[in-house]
């Protein structure tokens, strides 16, 4: 027993070096000879837990990790990779408490933070990001998450100096400086970032279905498509532009001979394809999509899209190309209360004037 216990040591510092000198798969080979020469110990079981999450091999991972965590509550570095895995399966609470089981560090009151927002905890979200400022006051993205929550909370003042800051401690200048035009007004951006709008509903697409048709019972693109069916006619090609998981496309299909959509959001149009409808779908731009596009079609449909579009003006006259004479353009806007042609909401969302759009319409 003792030459076993002796030799499973040995692995396991040797599966230490391995790991902190980054060569992954000898680690793990170690740490897996010293827990079968030694099962159970909660120092292997971890260390093991937390190589195979760097490995990449989560669902291997995460029964190690817990058990490491059950018999030694103070092993922060399996608390910190359960956390993650928890925050990649959507399991917000989990992850949350996760991270608090791990002491003082920036990086992890932030994760920490992000989950509580996820939960609607916005007093304990912001004491988070509070402590990680607090250890790491040049920490752009938690400058950029604290300023999230306060816009949110319509704080709009404070999540202004909090994007400032972000900005400073050199946080990216696109994302900043467009959270900041949300808040402080001024020079409108004319387009959103893409990989905001993109990541956006790429997180989104999992629960978009039954979060905006079932929570929230949304309407809007059933009110803007019936009265195009109940009047009759026949469509030979519609377009869905921004078609997300694929609302529009029933009512689209009973009116039409093809329907085919384009989104920013390859996730969503994971969603879409799997409803069988759509004919063909495009993973784009679609102002880009529009430009390139040479099909004529009969029905151009935009529901609840322009106000993640922002500056109209390359796609009305795109549209105008493609559409065949009489054929229909029917697409929603938000109304801009300040009268403004372009005004960037702190909803991160565009609202449009009417005399704009019946400039672009004429």
């Amino acid at each position: 027993m003792d030459n076993a216990l002796e030799a499973a040591r040995t692995h396991f510092l040797q599966g230490v070096q391995h790991f902190e000198a980054g060569r992954l798969e000898q680690a793990r080979s170690d740490f897996e000879a010293s827990l079968a020469l030694a099962p159970g110990r909660p120092s292997v079981l971890g260390n093991l837990g937390v190589t195979l999450f760097h490995l990449q091999r989560v669902d291997d991972a995460f029964p190690l990790l817990q058990a490491a965590t059950a018999a030694d509550p103070g092993f922060t570095d399996a608390w910190a990779c359960l956390g993650l895995i928890h925050e990649m399966r959507g399991q917000w609470q989990a992850a949350a408490n996760a991270f608090a089981s791990v002491p003082a560090k920036a990086p992890v009151r932030f994760r920490q933070g992000q989950c509580l927002m996820r939960l609607g905890r916005s007093a304990e979200a912001l004491q988070a990001f509070d402590q990680a400022l607090a250890m790491a006051p040049d920490f752009a993205d938690a400058w950029s998450a604290r300023g999230g929550l306060l816009r949110e909370l319509m704080r709009l003042d404070e999540a202004a100096a909090c994007f400032e800051k972000a900005l400073a401690c050199g946080g990216d200048p696109e994302l900043n400086g467009y959270y900041l035009a949300s808040v402080k007004g001024g020079a409108e951006p004319p387009l959103p970032p893409r990989r905001y709008v993109e990541a956006l509903f790429d997180d989104y697409a999992p629960e978009f279905q039954d979060h905006v048709v079932t929570q929230l019972r949304y309407q809007g693109y059933q009110r803007l498509l019936e009265p195009l069916a109940a009047s009759g006619r026949r469509y030979r090609r519609a377009i869905d532009l921004g078609c997300g998981t694929g609302l529009c496309a029933p009512l689209l299909r009973q009116m039409s001979d093809a329907v085919d959509g384009v989104d920013i959001s390859q996730a969503m149009l994971e969603q879409a394809g799997r409803l069988g409808i759509y004919r063909h779908l495009a993973h784009d731009d679609i102002a880009a999509f529009l430009d390139k596009e040479k099909e004529a079609a009969d029905l151009i449909v935009a529901a609840d899209v322009f106000i993640y579009v922002g500056d109209l003006s390359r796609i009305f006259p795109a549209v105008r190309r493609l559409l065949t004479p009489g054929g229909c353009f029917a697409f929603t806007v938000e109304e801009s209360k300040a009268g403004n042609d372009l005004q960037l909401q702190p909803s991160l969302r565009y609202a449009h004037s009417e005399a704009y759009i019946r400039q672009l319409a004429q």
